[in-house]
């Protein structure tokens, strides 16, 4: 079984944001960008059932400055192949999911594990509309996937914790929320060591769509409210709802 592994950097949050001169996008001079939190939850679960069902596992990211890193660190992980992603620059989800598609399909695979979600996400999650994209079905929310023989279980999160189990066929995405551990580290020695024995493949991104025909008209940081005042009795808090009419 061949899975494919969609990769995204994504702002890391814990620096400060900054909107950019244009006032609709971020200033990226000065930001550090990571690895989506649920892209490597995904990459996880795909290196977890080529350790227990031998799967094959292709990781793919789309050209940036940090990819090749990316990449690499993906096969110190354990991935078997890494390709990327040039000639394109995907202004939506819509085309990121286009550009992804069109590599995908020229390539065999079984199963597509994307991220459920990334923190940038504008116009819809990656997955489903990779899915639509490539003609297949998809299911998001996974915490679980298990082979066996050619068939696939899935475990799916709904609302409230409720839990459900599928038998899905294939070629199918999978939207992953959470692996069956926690994402395995990869040592710098092990990335640089596969940097001088390791290639990655380059592939055109091909025509990217119109995208989701939305754009952003304005960005700001969040207005800053009045604060909190700190109640230390229960009176206090009385007298506070007396004053609104509440009591």
């Amino acid at each position: 079984m061949r899975i494919i592994v969609p990769l995204k950097l994504v702002p890391d949050l814990v620096e400060e944001l900054e909107v950019d001169d244009s006032g609709r996008a971020l200033d990226t001079e000065y930001v550090k960008f990571k690895l989506n939190e649920f892209d490597d939850h995904a990459l996880e679960e795909a290196l977890l059932l080529k350790d227990s069902a031998g799967a094959e596992v292709t990781a793919m990211a789309v050209v940036t400055e940090d990819a090749d890193k990316l990449l690499f660190t993906a096969l110190a992980k354990g991935a078997d192949s890494a390709i990327k992603l040039t000639g394109g620059e995907p202004k939506d989800s819509h085309q990121l999911a286009r550009m992804f598609a069109n590599a995908i399909a020229s390539q065999g695979f079984d199963l597509v594990m994307t991220g459920v979600q990334s923190v940038d996400d504008r116009d819809g999650q990656l997955g489903p509309i990779l899915a639509t994209y490539l003609g297949i079905p998809c299911i998001s929310v996974v915490t679980g996937v298990q082979i066996s023989g050619n068939s696939v279980t899935i475990n799916k999160e709904y609302s409230g914790g409720v839990m459900a189990e599928f038998e899905v066929d294939t070629p199918a995405v999978l939207g992953i929320q959470a692996a069956r551990q926690t994402p395995r580290y990869a040592p710098v020695s092990k990335i640089r060591q596969i940097q001088q024995t390791t290639s990655i493949e380059t592939v055109a991104a091909g025509d990217l769509g119109s995208g989701a025909g939305s754009e952003i008209s304005h960005m700001s940081r969040p207005e800053k409210g009045q604060g909190a005042k700190m109640l230390n009795s229960v009176d206090e808090l009385l007298e506070v709802l007396k004053q609104v009419g509440l009591v």
